[in-house]
Order: C-alpha cells, then sequence, then structure tokens
C-alpha cells in the first residue's frame, strides 16, 4: 500500500500562510541552498569537507580564474567523472554534423517550428532606436538611444537528470534574434548533456557552432574569465542547479549575467471550474525538475480534496512520479484563501516563476496580479507551452525574485548607448543652466568645460541668469 502523499496543506482562516509562504520563498531562493544529497556527499570526496555551496563555487572559480583549462578538466574529471583533455573539451563540427544526420526528422521539424515561434515574438519585443531633436535658443539638440548587439554569449545548458534541447532554443534563439554574432554553449559531459544526440542535434540546427562539454561552477567560470581554447564572454544566460547559479552570482561584475536561478515552481491559481486532473497534472509538471515547486491557491475549498486526489493517482503512473512526489512534499502547498483578492495577494508576495490561472475569466485575476515570471490563462494553456513552444523565453526569475526581474528576452542581449550632439547655438542656450547645477554640486571643473568652448571670461563663470 503506497504511502500518502504528505504535502502541506494551508487554510488561511486558521494558518499564517503568509509566513508560511516566505519559508517557501526563502527555501526556494539560492539563500536556501537546495542541493541534492549526492552532491553533498560529492563536496566531501572532493574537497575533504563538507563545504558549503558558496564555498565549494568560490574555491572552483578561484582556481579556473588562476589555474585556466587546467582547473576545468580537473574539475570536469572529479565531479563529473569524465577526463577529457583541451581537444576534446569542444564538441567537434563532424559531431555536431552527425547528431543532425541521426536525428529523427519529425524532431528536427519540431525545433524549426519553435525557433521560428520564438524568433516572430522574440522580434516583435526588440526596442526601436529613439530619436529626438529639439531646438534650443536658435541651436539644435539631436539626441539618439542606439542599441547593438553584445559581441559574444556564454549559454548554460543542464545535462545532469534529463536532456534539454528546449534550453537551447530558448536561449540561443533570442541571442541569434538580437544579433549576437558568437554564441557558446556550455553543457555537462553526460548522456543527457554534451553525449546527447538530440542537444546537439538541435545546436546544429539552429546554427550554433560553439559547444563545450563542460558544466557546474567551472563552466560558469570558464566563460566568465576565459581560458585555453574558450574565449572570455560578454554575458552568461541559462539555468543550473544551485552551483551554477552561484557560480553566476560570483563572476557577475566580469561579466553580465540574466539571473540567479533556484528550483523551478508554479503557482496554479484556480476557481471552482478548474479541472482537478488538470490542477495536479501542472503541479507535478514543475515538481519533477526535482527539486520544483508547486503549489495550488484557491478559495475554492472541495478543489483540494480533488486535487490531491488526482495527485496521488498521476504521482503512482508517472516515470519521475518519486522524484515529483518528493519535491511537492518538500515544496509544494495547497492553498485555500479567504476570497480571490487574498489569492492573488499571497500569488504576489510568492513572486513565482510560472503563474497558471485556472480559471473561466483568468484576465479579470490577471489584473489583481504583479510579480510573476511567465503567466498562463485559461484551463488549456499549460506551462508545458510555455517551456517548448510558445515563443517568450522559458528562462524566467525564481525563487520570489520576479518582483523585480524579467525573463530572458531578445532585449537582454542588446547594449543600450545615448548619443548627444549639440552645436554651438545649442551649448550657449543652455550654458547658464549647467553652470547653475556645476555650481550646486561644487564641481567647477564641469563648468569649465562649457566656458571653454563658449569662451567665456572667467568674470562671467559663475553667472545663473537663466534668461
Amino acid at each position: 500500500m503506497s504511502v500518502p502523499l504528505r504535502i502541506a496543506t494551508i487554510d488561511c482562516q486558521r494558518d499564517n500562510a503568509r509566513e508560511l509562504f516566505r519559508e517557501l520563498r526563502d527555501k526556494l531562493s539560492p539563500r536556501g541552498e537546495v542541493v541534492s544529497e549526492a552532491g553533498r556527499q560529492r563536496t566531501i570526496e572532493l574537497f575533504g569537507a563538507p563545504l558549503s555551496p558558496r564555498e565549494v563555487v568560490r574555491r572552483i572559480c578561484d582556481d579556473v580564474r588562476s589555474q585556466g583549462i587546467q582547473a576545468v578538466l580537473h574539475y570536469t574529471a572529479r565531479l563529473d567523472r569524465k577526463e577529457l583533455t583541451p581537444d576534446t573539451v569542444r564538441v567537434s563540427q563532424a559531431e555536431l554534423a552527425e547528431a543532425a544526420a541521426k536525428a529523427d526528422p519529425e524532431f528536427l521539424r519540431t525545433v524549426r517550428v519553435i525557433r521560428d515561434n520564438i524568433i516572430e515574438f522574440q522580434k516583435a519585443v526588440l526596442p526601436l532606436d529613439a530619436n529626438v531633436v529639439r531646438q534650443v535658443g536658435g541651436g539644435t539638440v539631436r539626441l539618439r538611444q542606439r542599441h547593438l548587439p553584445m559581441k559574444r554569449v556564454g549559454i548554460c545548458v543542464p545535462g545532469g537528470a534529463a536532456a534539454y534541447p528546449s534550453t537551447v532554443l530558448m536561449t540561443a534563439v533570442p541571442a541569434m534574434t538580437a544579433g549576437v554574432p558568437e554564441i557558446a554553449i556550455v553543457v555537462p559531459p553526460t548522456p543527457f548533456g554534451g553525449y546527447n544526440n538530440d542537444m546537439l542535434a538541435t545546436c546544429h540546427e539552429i546554427g550554433v557552432r560553439e559547444v563545450y562539454r563542460v558544466g557546474g561552477a567551472q563552466a560558469v567560470a570558464a566563460l566568465a574569465y576565459g581560458v585555453e581554447g574558450i574565449a572570455r564572454v560578454d554575458k552568461i544566460v541559462g539555468p543550473g542547479n544551485l552551483f551554477v547559479a552561484l557560480a553566476k552570482q560570483h563572476v557577475f561584475g566580469d561579466v553580465d549575467i540574466d539571473s540567479i536561478a533556484g528550483p523551478s515552481e508554479v503557482i496554479v491559481l484556480a476557481d471552482e471550474t478548474a479541472n482537478p486532473e488538470f490542477v495536479a497534472a501542472d503541479l507535478i509538471s514543475q515538481a519533477e525538475h526535482s527539486p520544483g515547486s508547486g503549489v495550488l491557491v484557491t478559495w475554492h475549498a472541495p478543489l483540494i480534496p480533488a486535487v490531491l486526489t488526482a495527485l496521488e493517482k498521476q504521482l503512482s503512473q508517472l516515470e519521475r512520479g518519486d522524484l515529483a512526489r518528493q519535491a511537492l512534499e518538500d515544496y509544494g502547498a495547497l492553498i485555500l484563501a479567504r476570497n480571490e483578492q487574498e489569492a492573488a495577494e499571497l500569488t504576489d508576495l510568492l513572486a513565482p516563476e510560472h503563474l497558471h490561472i485556472s480559471m473561466d475569466n483568468p484576465e479579470q485575476m490577471l489584473s489583481r496580479i504583479q510579480n510573476a515570471g511567465a503567466i498562463f490563462l485559461g484551463h488549456y494553456t499549460p506551462v508545458a507551452l510555455g517551456d517548448y513552444i510558445a515563443g517568450p523565453s522559458h528562462v524566467l526569475p525564481t525563487g520570489g525574485t520576479a518582483r523585480f526581474a524579467n525573463g530572458l528576452a531578445a532585449t537582454d542581449f542588446l547594449k543600450r548607448s545615448s548619443i548627444i550632439h549639440y552645436d554651438a547655438a545649442a551649448l550657449k542656450a543652455d550654458a547658464d543652466r549647467v553652470r547653475l547645477m556645476a555650481e550646486k554640486e561644487g564641481l567647477t571643473a564641469h563648468s569649465a568645460s562649457v566656458d571653454i568652448r563658449l569662451g567665456d571670461c572667467p568674470d562671467t563663470c559663475h553667472q545663473t541668469s537663466l534668461n
């Protein structure tokens, strides 16, 4: 007889749901340092002590920075148990072409459809260059904002517990749409990663030709600092485990990053029209990432026992059911709110990566929600559509960071530069205002840089007439 699912069930009439949500949010953030028992044991084997994940990441990154490719190969051998050389770290062009030749033609057709969907959406969100012309005192001021793509981007693709060709698409294609000319993908040297035919075929199909069989913190460090055979990048994006997230945080400043991602998460906001089987499937779909979080928030009390029954049934039938069960018990909850408004407030408190509004009129609830990475409306829009095919990237803010962070988009691969052009007459017209501000701030060289161009004598340097 199976053990009943021990998922937290919270009634806002009697429980402090907000405090429980805060605890859950903290566990799911990188501060929670969620790591598997196997990961802990491997840390002890490698370093001889139970170092914290941050200490492990700091040591790996420092070694890669000082020792280069040899440190990358050392940690790859110890952590991933794969012996590589500087010549075999990179996937050859022949291997990429061979993977594409071996791939299921229907899979490649699907890859092309997804690529086109992503391009369509990402092109739509690209900004236009701003252009302002202002007449000042008989002179002309021309202001522009220019967008240029970054030159080189690194992408982390997971490959420990499953293969993720979708992550290649959801990261590389937005970068390509932005016009990034050089894209380097790092992926662990595993059967699900750098030796996975579908993953390599996807890279080849969309035009990525630079793929390295290296993962974890050592891969992030190699991209950030540059090592023999792997050139330094301008930005690192893509999901990964806790060590990847902390490594990205560690190297930020040497390079830009997209986010510090934690475990996958979903909130399902559901009313009396929701199908319990649908809701259960959505919760499990994120929990199966293991770790992953699935939370139901509803104000319709009968839905909770119905979803619990559906969870039990579906978990027993799924290949990764045991992993999803453990994740739901550790990071999941079924919450009964007092009303729709409280449900919206709780959702904003957790600020989930994915929010599925399973209601007949989801737009009404949408207007009450501020914080979510990606939002899925209606009973027939499972999160899997966003994960795989819709068009927006599935790389999203986690751990409560959707309060201020955004999902990855083509715009994240652009650099903005403001361009300012005054003629002499316009400079003269604005000169006194510059002088006044410089005087207030005590920055006399600012004022002098205007005066020298206008040929003003020292006696007029501090005039502040704005006429």
